[in-house]
């Protein structure tokens, strides 16, 4: 395998997505991904792998659009389970004979054109076994005032300076070495958690503990388009609900003890309580709506406690 070091010698990368039923959003995806191979093309030869997860195929279309745009082809293959676990594992089984690193991100993200290029380099100077960077949505014109006025879209969205060491990574926006994956085959995807979410905050750090060096790349970023589906204030009630519970279930998962993940509900919860009043003494807006959707997240964290799991995917 080609390591990143002072050497000339070009990287291959693929590209791991796992898609459901978002044809026209991959097309998105893969034209950016065009752009991000084409600014590293002495650098790294670029391929892709897309693992639908619609039974009868449905993104197969879109694929053979793009089947000859990357040098090292692009990889179609179907698992129809509607696990999303199940789906990453059969990504990174597939990528992993063919690169020497395997990005990752999702089939409704935008990848800017230096995602590679900025991945490449924090990888070349840190020597890390992973780089991962953050994902920043992007609301439509015409959206909610409150929606872009208040933190919604900000929420989960990764910082850190660039290549500062990261405790986690996301599948949304990430590089993984191959033969770290080679070199640990238990290290994949818990699918009992491909319907609950998650899975991808639980394999990082589940890696991380077993010696993955992750690294944070200020400069590689992806986007996420907002929906009109994600417009409404219903949706962003369910999300950081969602978003609460989840993360009781995978900070369990490695290791938190139940008992604290509760007090943090607790606290998340008198925050979100007091954060209008907190406001309105620096003569700032209440932000009503988000303090709601915050008080939402604190009880995800606390009902997680008495064995509520709440489906995402």
């Amino acid at each position: 395998m080609g390591m990143i070091d002072g050497s000339q010698q070009r990287q291959r990368i693929v590209v791991a997505i796992c898609t459901y039923k978002r044809n026209e959003q991959l097309r998105i995806l893969l034209k950016s991904l065009e752009v991000c191979a084409d600014r590293i093309r002495d650098q790294a030869a670029v391929g892709i792998v897309i693992v639908d997860d619609t039974p009868a195929g449905e993104a197969r279309g879109a694929c053979e659009e793009f089947a000859s745009s990357f040098e090292l082809g692009l990889e179609y293959r179907i698992c129809g389970h509607q696990n999303i676990s199940l789906a990453r594992n059969l990504a990174l089984e597939t990528a992993i004979p063919l690169a020497d690193w395997i990005g990752m991100t999702d089939d409704d993200c935008d990848a800017d054109p230096r995602w590679l290029e900025a991945f490449l380099d924090v990888a070349k100077r840190t020597r890390a076994d992973a780089v991962t960077g953050a994902m920043a949505r992007r609301a439509p014109p015409g959206s909610p005032a409150w929606l872009v006025e208040q933190p919604f879209l900000d929420v989960g969205i990764s910082r850190g300076g660039d290549g500062a060491p990261a405790s986690t990574a996301a599948t949304n926006c990430s590089m993984i070495r191959s033969e770290w994956l080679r070199q640990h085959p238990d290290s994949r995807f818990k699918p009992e958690l491909g319907v609950l979410g998650g899975e991808d905050m639980v394999f990082y750090r589940s890696a991380r503990a077993e010696g993955l060096d992750i690294r944070f790349s200020s400069h590689g970023y992806v986007y996420e388009d907002q929906p009109s589906s994600r417009l409404t204030y219903r949706y962003q009630l369910f999300r950081f609900f969602w978003e609460g519970n989840s993360s009781y279930v995978t900070c369990v998962e490695n290791g938190v003890p139940p008992w604290r993940m509760f007090v943090h509900g607790v606290g998340s919860l008198l925050r979100a309580m007091t954060r209008p009043l907190m406001r309105l003494a620096r003569g700032q807006k209440p932000q009503l709506r988000y303090c709601l959707a915050e008080m939402g997240n604190g009880l995800g964290k606390m009902i997680g406690v008495f064995g509520v799991r709440i489906a995402h995917h």
